[in-house]
């Protein structure tokens, strides 16, 4: 395995999951789709055909 070809490729990969996952919070919120000042949100991360299922969870102020 190319670590360097590979840690690019992770990289590229998160920093897409990134910068789409902020704009769906963002429009989620700018269209006031929210009940109240706090945002729960989860992500799930799978890689199809491994057991890998990681899960991470937070809660956000928007007030």
């Amino acid at each position: 395995m190319d670590e360097d070809a590979f840690n690019m490729a992770v990289r590229k990969f998160l920093k897409e999951v990134g910068v789409t996952s902020q704009r769906e919070i963002e429009r989620i919120v700018r269209e006031h789709k929210v009940d109240s000042g706090r945002l729960k949100l989860r992500m799930a991360l799978t890689a199809e055909g491994t057991p890998l299922n990681h899960i991470v969870e937070t809660e956000i102020d928007i007030r």
